[in-house]
C-alpha cells in the first residue's frame, strides 16, 4: 500500500493554483512594500505547493473576513488560525501546527496590575481583545464575566492602553513587540509576566471532498519538511517559535 505522500506524488501532474488567504501576522504572513508576500506561512506554502507541482496566489484580508472565506469554501487555504471548538466546525485543520504563540496581557507599568491567572480579579478591569482572535479555553470561559471591548488591529489595542482607554490588552508577544517598537511605546506598555495561554497556529482548509484531498497531500508534504528540519530552520530565519 502506498504511503499518503506516494499517492499524492502518483496523482495526475496537472498544476492547479491555490488561493491562499491570510491577515497581517508579524513574521507569519506579511505583504511587503513591493507587494510580495513574506513570512513563515508563505515560505512553507510555497515549498509544499512546489512539491505538489502547484502554484500559489496569496491574498490579504481582515482576519474575520479571511476566516469566513475559508469557511465558505471561497479560498483553498487559510494561514495561521489557532484551534477552537467553533473553528473546528467551520474549517479543517492541518495535522501539524507550524508556529507557537504566547498569549499575554499588555498594560501600563504604572497601572500596577497583578495578574496571577485569576480572572475573577479582573472583573473591574477594562480589557481590549482583537476581532476574530481566540485566546484559549480559560479566557473564553471567563470572558462572560469580563468587561471587554474589541479592536481591529494590534496598533489600536496598544494605543487604547497607552491612552488609558482600557487597562489591559490581550494579544500575543510575536505580533505585538514589533508594533510597540514602531509606535515608540516600548517601556510605556509592557507584557505582564504570566501568560494567558499558549496557542499553536495551523493551516486550515474548507470542509469538502476536494479540499480533503488537498489537505491530505499538504499534510504529507508538510510532514516531510518537518522531519527534514526545514520548519525549524525557517522558524529561525523568520524569528518565529515553532512547535
Amino acid at each position: 500500500m502506498l504511503a499518503p505522500w506516494s499517492l499524492c506524488a502518483a496523482a495526475p501532474a496537472w498544476a492547479r493554483e491555490w488561493l491562499v488567504a491570510g491577515a497581517h501576522f508579524e513574521r507569519v504572513f506579511e505583504r511587503t512594500a513591493d507587494g510580495e508576500f513574506d513570512g513563515l506561512g508563505p515560505a512553507i506554502v510555497r515549498r509544499v505547493a512546489q512539491q505538489m507541482n502547484d502554484t500559489v496566489r496569496f491574498e490579504l484580508y481582515p482576519w474575520p473576513r479571511a476566516q469566513a472565506l475559508v469557511a465558505q469554501g471561497k479560498v483553498d487555504l487559510l494561514v495561521g488560525p489557532y484551534k477552537s471548538p467553533a473553528r473546528l466546525g467551520q474549517m479543517a485543520f492541518s495535522q501539524l501546527p507550524f508556529y507557537r504563540d504566547q498569549m499575554v496581557f499588555y498594560a501600563r507599568p504604572d497601572a500596577h496590575i497583578a495578574w496571577t491567572g485569576d480572572y475573577g480579579k479582573l472583573a473591574d478591569r477594562r480589557i481590549v481583545i482583537l476581532n476574530g482572535w481566540v485566546y484559549g479555553a480559560a479566557f473564553t470561559q471567563a470572558s462572560t464575566g469580563l468587561h471587554t471591548s474589541v479592536a481591529n488591529t494590534v496598533e489600536s489595542g496598544l494605543l487604547m492602553v497607552a491612552h488609558q482607554h482600557v487597562d489591559l490588552f490581550a494579544t500575543n508577544v510575536r505580533n505585538t513587540e514589533p508594533v510597540l517598537a514602531r509606535l515608540h511605546l516600548t517601556g510605556m506598555v509592557t507584557p505582564l509576566p504570566q501568560a494567558l495561554d499558549q496557542q499553536d497556529g495551523y493551516f486550515a482548509f474548507p470542509h469538502d471532498s476536494e479540499h480533503d484531498a488537498l489537505r491530505a497531500c499538504f499534510d504529507a508534504a508538510f510532514r516531510l519538511l518537518v522531519e527534514r528540519g526545514e520548519l525549524k530552520r525557517l522558524g529561525q530565519q523568520f524569528r518565529v517559535q515553532v512547535p
